[in-house]
């Protein structure tokens, strides 16, 4: 978009941070009135899905960067909201003691999905648009499968609307130390996920050639975020075997450290920097899906999927942020700085977890 049309930082953080912003709005809906746990949310989830895929092709009649393009983001965040969020109370609904696999499982196909997009724009070269179309569509075909998934025996449905969920989200503690720690990874995750590509190309350029290091910069982002969408399956497998907010510990001191070293190596040999790179990616994720199994098994079975949307809006909302000031810290301090910061999040997420250990 950005060889076609000169965007703002403003508005080339707001093409991405939009879908946080909707995001945010969506789950919070669905939150309070309970559309997971009320509904059947395999419809939730599809006409979710479809609709989705549908307004996202609205970037294609929309000039890049334009009031309507990111009022397209911001509508296909909400959307998402019952996507996601509702998967997972779909996957949590087929197990009890396998949650952290059954989780992991899911968000691994989210992070899979999540790094499809770069490895379009890398076979696409400068076409954006058959990026936009090929991602649409996916969620349109995502959308139309979820319609033949059977819910598990697990599976629970509230009968009324209860906006006291809110509240008990705040006065279970267990529940509230998991968002907690939610937060610490979201505060690198999607800024991360976002900007890796911007970064690492800049970086690279360092001592490549600019074509070379915008190629190499999108499969290193491919290969980091698709690498954490597989480490999710075998956290989420280790996490049922020695628990999960031990595996979320273990994550975010990897991906805390990798965060500075990807800092500090900024500018120099690339294969180096290339490595860190993926070790965080491989890092940064699998921590995900057990935060929202700990809130699963904290919650009462009938709150589990208001629960589980109310923690992803409180993490997007934060993400909408960091997505946000991310590329306006870096033109004004460099990358460096704002890479090495992300890892702040981790840090106190960490601080969390041990606390939620403690308890047993």
């Amino acid at each position: 978009m950005l060889r076609e049309v000169d965007l703002s930082p403003f508005r080339q953080a707001a093409l991405s941070s939009g879908v946080q912003a909707g995001f945010v709005i969506g789950a919070i809906l669905s939150a309070v009135l309970g559309l997971a746990d009320r509904y059947d949310p395999r419809r939730v989830f599809a006409l979710s899905a479809i609709g989705a895929g549908l307004v996202n092709i609205v970037l294609l009649i929309a000039s890049p960067g334009s009031a309507l393009a990111i009022a397209a983001r911001v509508v296909t965040g909400a959307l998402l909201a019952g996507v996601y969020p509702v998967g997972m109370k779909i996957a949590v609904g087929w197990g009890d003691k396998d949650r952290g696999f059954l989780v992991g499982a899911l968000v691994g196909a989210l992070t899979l999905g999540s790094a499809t997009p770069h490895l379009i724009a890398l076979g696409g070269g400068s076409d954006w648009r058959l990026t936009v179309v090929i991602a649409s569509i996916a969620a349109i075909v995502g959308g139309i499968l979820s319609l033949f998934v059977m819910l598990g025996p697990h599976h629970t449905t509230a009968l009324r609307f209860n906006p006291g969920v809110i509240i008990d989200a705040w006065t279970n503690k267990k529940v509230r130390l998991a968002y907690a720690g939610y937060l610490g990874h979201m505060w690198e995750l999607y800024a991360m996920w976002a900007w890796i590509a911007a970064a690492t190309t800049v970086s690279y350029s360092a001592t490549l050639g600019q074509n070379d290091a915008e190629q190499l910069s999108k499969l290193t982002a491919f290969i980091a975020i698709a690498s954490g969408g597989l480490a999710c399956v075998f956290a989420g497998n280790l996490a049922d075997k020695i628990g999960k907010a031990e595996v979320t510990i273990i994550a975010m001191i990897v991906s805390s450290i990798a965060a500075i070293l990807t800092a500090l190596t900024f500018g120099g040999p690339v294969w180096i920097t290339f490595g860190i790179v993926v070790i965080w990616g491989i890092s940064i994720i699998p921590d995900s899906a057990q935060f929202s199994a700990i809130v699963a098994d904290a919650s009462p079975p009938e709150q589990v999927g208001s629960l589980m949307t109310l923690q992803t809006a409180l993490g997007f909302a934060l993400t909408f942020i960091t997505v946000q000031v991310a590329p306006a810290l870096a033109a004004g301090f460099g990358w460096p700085i704002v890479l090495g910061g992300l890892a702040i999040g981790p840090i106190l997420g960490i601080a969390a977890m041990l606390r939620l250990r403690a308890m047993g």
